[in-house]
């Protein structure tokens, strides 16, 4: 059987994982083996970051719009129970908008829940 050298193939495998692996520390960005591992493991954990950073902002919302209602004398979950009630087609990441860029607008929306129900 004839040899098989896979020079343009390989280096070319090897390249891009080491491109990938730029700005690891250490042998983690210049041994192909280390960084080859390094790099599915931070593949790995941008995918589950990418996760985490929707469950962070949610909560984030969340906060920002309890912190809001509480100054009207009503929690949050009441809150967002009135809203779904009165079918106010805002999401929490619009209210929490509002209660920062616009508090006057969000004022109304809580006067008008507090007031119907």
């Amino acid at each position: 059987m004839t040899r098989v050298k896979r020079g343009n193939v390989a280096r070319k495998r090897r390249k891009k994982i080491l491109s990938l692996a730029k700005g690891f520390r250490g042998s983690h960005s210049k041994l192909f083996r280390t960084a080859k591992q390094q790099v599915f493991k931070s593949l790995k954990y941008s995918y589950i970051g990418r996760k985490n950073k929707k469950r962070y902002y949610r909560r984030l919302w969340i906060t920002r719009i309890n912190a809001f209602v509480r100054l009207h004398e009503i929690n949050y979950s009441q809150f967002i129970s009135y809203i779904k009630k009165f079918n106010i087609a805002l999401n929490r990441k619009m209210l929490a908008q509002l209660a920062i860029i616009d508090p006057n607008s969000l004022n109304a929306i809580v006067n008008y829940v507090k007031v119907n129900y």
